[in-house]
């Protein structure tokens, strides 16, 4: 039985991926959680991802390793550019969450719509898309909208008032060809959000899920 090692930011995503992941997956697997929620806190509270921030991410991630962990996997977007910077010290595959969502991301049209609920996912998404796009040879107009009250309510475990802030900001959406939902704690807004603005929204949880999936068939038993 292969191994996944999971580390998380944020506790409904903690909850809720690895009931997906254990749902989704093609082969029975053993998953290890760790949830350090200081990584999102403290980027999003000072505005950058410190030095101590990056060491103290690639010591949760060779933690990871030292499990014997087949495939570990980060479910924050705001550790994604960091998460590269770490990958080649890291002797088996690290998936970022957004990685497959944000190679879709740039496939839809020039005009692409970051939303998020917590300011530092912002740049590491836009960087990630710009990196895609100039991957494909497409060029891509990124914009971005903030609900920094929905970040707030879904840290007190308001899930109710987080999902009415961001609709409502999404009602105030339009002309763009594709919507990247930033953060997993806003996916399972994907289908109402797309129903609002009437194009293309991308979530990571299940396309992160798909290429674990891919990842997966890969590695030898």
């Amino acid at each position: 039985m292969r191994t996944i090692a999971l580390i998380h930011t944020v506790k409904s995503v903690a909850m809720n991926f690895d009931e997906k992941l254990r749902k989704n997956i093609d082969e029975e697997v053993k998953i290890y959680n760790l949830w350090d929620e200081f990584l999102a806190i403290n980027p999003n509270e000072i505005g950058e991802f410190t030095i101590n921030n990056r060491n103290r991410l690639f010591q949760d991630i060779k933690n990871a390793e030292f499990t014997g962990a087949d495939l570990i996997v980060t479910t924050c977007s705001t550790l994604t550019p960091v998460v590269e910077m770490i990958r080649p010290f890291i002797s088996v595959p690290v998936i970022a969450i957004d990685d497959e969502m944000a190679r879709l991301g740039v496939t839809f049209g020039e005009k692409v719509l970051v939303m998020a609920t917590a300011e530092s996912t912002v740049e590491p998404t836009k960087s990630k898309l710009a990196k895609e796009a100039a991957k494909a040879n497409v060029k891509i107009e990124i914009s971005a909208k903030v609900c920094h009250e929905a970040f707030r309510a879904m840290k007190a475990m308001d899930m109710d008032q987080h999902d009415r802030l961001l609709k409502e900001m999404a009602r105030e959406v339009r002309g763009y060809d594709c919507i990247i939902l930033a953060q997993a704690s806003m996916a399972h807004l994907e289908d109402e959000i797309r129903n609002i603005c009437h194009c293309p929204v991308l979530s990571s949880p299940d396309l992160c899920i798909q290429q674990i999936n891919e990842v997966l068939k890969t590695i030898k038993k």
